[in-house]
């Protein structure tokens, strides 16, 4: 299973930037939460391959035809996608809602020390594709998800749907298009010939006043 990036999810706590001093009591809060956290959850990720158009402005695959012109740009040369789909489970879920009752401090660095594990998780799931891949001469692009720039969150529930994800990990979403479990992800990855890809999350926003950015 994968583990909480530390540093990651100081990050998330805002306590990242350099020169900063650390707080002994805190550090030690970060890592009883963390502890807790990797008990309670239960990660699971469904994944399938599709194969992909790509069009000026718009993606074709799984049967979405998807508007979005920083999704189009992102797989440009890719001939096929894998939808991928991760949640930490309910458990998690119910570990934050007791946290946010009884103490509202600890509730903020479980969802630090979560959002760390999550995507620590995705990232060893892309890993394991990536070595799929390999052998085929393929290369993974990173993940885009349904929200992400113009790719319009309405995507969500056909994304979750040609995964079959409720039924195979669990995971839905509301009628306000939230994921539930909370902490979970939706995503294309692309395939591409080449080993080249755009630019990837904080290098690829313009908002440079972002508290959480990290170049």
């Amino acid at each position: 299973m994968a583990e909480i990036d530390w540093k990651e999810a100081r990050r998330y706590l805002g306590l990242h930037r350099p020169g900063g001093v650390v707080d002994e009591r805190l550090e030690e809060a970060l890592r009883a939460c963390g502890t807790e956290l990797e008990a309670a959850a239960r990660p699971r990720a469904v994944w399938r391959r599709f194969p992909l158009t790509v069009g000026e402005g718009r993606t074709v695959c799984a049967g979405m035809d998807i508007p979005s012109a920083h999704l189009a740009r992102h797989l440009k040369d890719c001939g096929a996608v894998y939808l991928f789909a991760a949640t930490l489970g309910a458990e998690t879920d119910r570990l934050l809602r007791r946290a946010a009752v009884t103490d509202m401090s600890r509730a903020v660095i479980l969802q630090a020390c979560a959002a760390s594990l999550l995507e620590a998780y995705c990232d060893a799931c892309c890993d394991g594709l990536s070595r799929e891949a390999a052998p085929e001469g393929l290369f993974l692009r990173p993940r885009f998800s349904p929200g992400y720039g113009d790719f319009p969150i309405a995507f969500q529930r056909p994304l979750l749907e040609a995964l079959e994800a409720p039924k195979r990990i669990g995971l839905t979403a509301t009628a306000a298009l939230m994921l539930t479990p909370t902490k979970s992800v939706t995503a294309i990855v692309g395939l591409s010939p080449s080993p080249w890809c755009p630019p990837a999350g904080c290098a690829a926003c313009g908002k440079a006043d972002c508290a959480f950015r990290r170049v």
